[in-house]
């Protein structure tokens, strides 16, 4: 029973110095749906998406189609024709997976094109948030829509420089 009560204690003494700082949340969900330009920008990604992935479809449907043609003929080709047809396999599946990756890899056609139209946009957003919060003196701005969380945080609250020169780095 006192340590339940010394417990209690301690948590609130731990939470006292965060009652004078000032939080605030946004639904970036919401935000987004109401600007015009990012609906935009995602139709443009979802016709680019849709194209490529077409393209990459269409080769993928050769391999498959070269596979089918190498089981029917196989019985019929010497050892020579069967490598060279397994060969034109292999390079026509690598080529689709090349493709692929160069579209939609992490580093892909799909992933610049989004950051040059939802860039400015996110930036925008951030600079508005970030305008609100030095205005009316939120020391914390959380994303309620999503687990991502922390829109913008005052310098003010980072305890960074104060962690590192615990740990005995300057």
């Amino acid at each position: 029973m006192k340590r339940l009560f010394f417990a209690i204690i301690a948590l609130c003494a731990s939470l006292m110095p965060l009652s004078a700082q000032k939080f605030a949340l946004v639904d970036m969900e919401y935000i987004l749906k109401h600007i015009p330009a990012y609906e935009r920008a995602g139709e443009q990604l979802n016709q680019v998406s849709k194209k490529w992935q077409a393209e990459v479809e269409v080769i993928q449907t050769e391999a498959q189609n070269m596979y089918k043609k190498y089981q029917s003929e196989s019985m019929f080709l010497s050892d020579e024709q069967k490598v060279k047809s397994e060969e034109a396999i292999i390079a026509k599946e690598k080529e689709a997976s090349e493709l692929k990756k160069k579209y939609f890899g992490p580093e892909g056609e799909l992933f610049k094109k989004r950051e040059s139209l939802m860039a400015p946009i996110q930036d925008e957003i951030y600079n508005a948030i970030k305008d609100i919060a030095e205005l009316k003196g939120y020391s914390l701005i959380l994303d309620r829509a999503s687990d991502a969380g922390i829109i913008f945080a005052s310098p003010k609250a980072d305890i960074s420089n104060e962690v590192l020169a615990k740990l005995g780095y300057n």
